[in-house]
């Protein structure tokens, strides 16, 4: 499995800024289907996706850019003005690696859709993860439930899911959050994301 690199993660935050309106036809959903144990067998059929797939990704712009506008602990506020939108738009941003596998990364991503009337959680895991287990969550060691794989890249897969209230107060007021990838289906792996700064970066974005 290869490392999410530099372009994949950029893709993704060029999908993020310049397709945000795609996420609109999204019914709202958070996840809700148990996430599979990291290190047991996963022998349940895979729950249907929380969040129907998005009509088609937009392909991103031609050397489109991003721009660190402020930082929230881990946490980035990237914008940039795509070509096209009629104003600059933002997304909130995280890199992370497993601790015990480096070559294993995951770029976490916090948005709002063009018109502002839905929020959107994107993660882009790299290659060689086993799609039909999805991506499992947990935030300080509770199951938040799991997330269907939508569309891959050229160096990476990402899921989706609605940000809905609940979750997204999950998210601002946990300590730690964990998602969970599998190489197969008895192999899960735990990459830790820190939740300090999420709810007062999300609060940053125009």
């Amino acid at each position: 499995m290869h490392p999410l690199n530099a372009t994949a993660a950029a893709a993704l935050v060029s999908l993020a800024l310049s397709g945000t309106a795609l996420a609109q036809e999204t019914p709202a959903a958070t996840p809700t289907a148990p996430a599979a144990e990291a290190q047991a067998p996963a022998t349940d059929t895979p729950a249907p996706p929380p969040a129907a797939a998005p009509a088609s990704p937009a392909v991103p712009a031609s050397g489109a850019t991003g721009s660190v506008r402020s930082t929230h602990g881990a946490w980035s506020v990237v914008c940039e003005s795509a070509p096209g939108a009629p104003r600059e738009q933002c997304a909130l941003l995280q890199n992370v690696v497993a601790d015990d596998r480096p070559e294993v990364g995951l770029t976490v991503i916090a948005l709002k859709t063009a018109d502002g009337q839905t929020e959107i959680l994107r993660v882009l895991a790299p290659l060689g993860v086993l799609l039909p287990n999805g991506l499992g969550l947990y935030v300080d060691g509770q199951d938040i439930g799991k997330a269907q794989f939508m569309r891959c890249f050229e160096d990476g897969c990402y899921a989706e899911v609605i940000l809905d209230p609940n979750l997204h107060k999950t998210l601002a007021d946990g300590t730690s959050a964990t998602f969970i990838v599998f190489q197969t289906p008895e192999q899960g792996i735990g990459i830790p994301v820190e939740l300090e700064g999420f709810g007062e970066g999300f609060a940053a974005l125009p």
